[in-house]
């Protein structure tokens, strides 16, 4: 596949100084993570996570959307374009597709279980792909995949407003909620609701589903599978936006040195001593998110001399008690947490709307429900 202008050509590329972040990475360093997602990218658009490992939808959207920052529009639509034409007939995608040869069809899935939490964040890049790009002809022809993706997702929906996160490889759906799942899937529905909205066609059922989630992660954690050893469940609200002002600083104050290791980054799970990049960014970005851009700049420099490779990727994880960077592979997603983290506290326009919540819709007011 080539990657020439389409049309029209995209957008300019967005100003350098927005992929700068002064005493932690310039903005070539911030480039050369990007030129390296691109050099794991297929000639089909997909990204896995590394050269011979498998792909997830989810995680190929984050790598997608570190991709449209940089300004490299085509390569970012060619991973949507991806999505869509694997989609399946139900709205989903399987959990997991693996890496194969450019050129080589790809082959069965090797997790055809699909989560709710990685179908719906398609609705997530497509929405930051149009407003780094205001690509009309683009949104047209992702909308009916957005659509599939959100009314999948919305069949899982429990009477509680918590998303069931998989069906699974049978037909049966496993009902049990992950909160990290379901916050995720609060900002996707979100972003859905944005394009709708955009496109002038109103979905209130979406409206409401999105309301009974946020209700449900706001208020009712019995809801959700019991996952507070992990950081991922202490962020997530915060960072898929169910959580706000003061709830949003007292929920992170009140597990920060659970998972903060001051000087290294966020733990993964607690007590492990083991911190990761993906966490860590995720984390930064939910900082900047609640308007704690001092400490989501720390969290960044903190994972710099360990986690950064000299190609601009990032390694995984680090054990910190070992002195050893575990497993030893480099993710397209943990670098596109960093380069998305990075241009959220730089003000790209189109990350910022994505994230802050400012501009989405929230849903159907449902903290009156049950």
């Amino acid at each position: 596949m080539a990657y020439g202008p389409r049309p029209g050509g995209p957008r300019p590329g967005p100003r350098t100084e927005r992929l700068a972040l002064p005493g932690v990475l310039t903005a070539e360093e911030t480039l050369r993570t990007v030129r390296a997602i691109a050099d794991v990218q297929r000639a089909d658009g997909a990204i896995p996570w590394f050269r011979g490992h498998h792909l997830d939808p989810w995680d190929h959207v984050e790598a997608a959307m570190a991709l449209d920052v940089a300004g490299e529009h085509e390569r970012a639509e060619a991973a949507y374009r991806w999505l869509a034409d694997h989609q399946n007939t139900d709205g989903s995608w399987y959990a997991a597709y693996p890496d194969t040869p450019d050129g080589v069809a790809a082959t069965a899935p090797t997790d055809r279980g699909r989560e709710t939490n990685f179908c719906a964040y398609v609705a997530v890049g497509v929405w930051h792909h149009y407003l780094a790009t205001g690509d009309d002809v683009f949104l047209e022809r992702m909308w009916p995949t957005v659509v599939a993706a959100v009314e999948f997702v919305l069949g899982l929906q429990q009477s509680g407003g918590q998303i069931g996160w998989r069906r699974n490889e049978d037909g049966s759906a496993d009902t049990d909620a992950l909160l990290t799942g379901s916050s995720s899937v609060y900002q996707a529905l979100r972003c859905a609701l944005a394009i709708a909205e955009h496109r002038e066609e109103p979905q209130p059922d979406w409206e409401l589903s999105a309301g009974m989630l946020g209700h449900a992660i706001r208020h009712h954690p019995e809801r959700f599978l019991d996952k507070n050893r992990y950081s991922m469940d202490w962020y997530y609200p915060v960072l898929g936006g169910a959580l706000t002002g003061t709830a949003a600083k007292e929920r992170i104050e009140a597990d920060w040195d659970r998972f903060v290791v001051p000087g290294l980054g966020v733990r993964c799970v607690h007590p492990n001593p083991w911190i990761t990049g993906g966490e860590s960014c995720e984390l930064a970005l939910a900082l900047w998110v609640m308007g704690e851009s001092d400490r989501a700049v720390d969290i960044l420099r903190w994972i710099q001399p360990r986690l950064r490779a000299e190609d601009g990727m990032y390694w995984t994880g680090y054990v910190f008690e070992d002195d050893a960077i575990w497993p030893e592979e480099r993710t397209t997603w943990t670098a596109g947490s960093l380069v998305l983290a990075v241009a959220a506290l730089g003000g790209d326009e189109a990350t910022t709307a994505v994230f802050d919540g400012s501009s989405l819709p929230r849903g159907l007011d449902s903290d009156c429900c049950r």
